[in-house]
C-alpha cells in the first residue's frame, strides 16, 4: 500500500471510531455546538492508553489537537 491509500484508510477508520464513541455515549447532535464538549478528556485518555496518537486521537473527537495535547499532560490526569 502507498501512503495515500494508508492516509484514506486511517480517516475512514477515525469516522468510524467517531460515530462508535457518539453513540456509546448518547450524543444525538451531529451539528456544531458553541458549548464545551463533557467527557473529551477520558475518552482522549483512554484512546491514549489504547495506543492511538494525540494527532488521531484530535481527529476522533474532533478536538483541536493542542487541546488533546493539554487534556494528555500528566497534571491533568487522574
Amino acid at each position: 500500500m502507498n501512503e495515500k491509500t494508508l492516509v484514506e484508510i486511517s480517516k475512514k477508520l477515525s469516522v468510524l471510531i467517531s460515530l462508535t464513541i457518539r453513540q456509546l455515549s448518547g450524543d444525538k447532535e451531529f451539528g456544531t455546538k458553541a458549548k464545551r464538549k463533557q467527557g473529551v478528556g477520558d475518552i482522549a485518555r483512554y484512546l491514549v492508553d489504547m495506543g492511538l496518537d494525540t494527532k488521531d486521537i484530535a481527529e476522533i473527537l474532533g478536538a483541536p489537537l493542542a487541546s488533546v495535547r493539554t487534556l494528555l499532560t500528566p497534571k491533568r490526569r487522574k
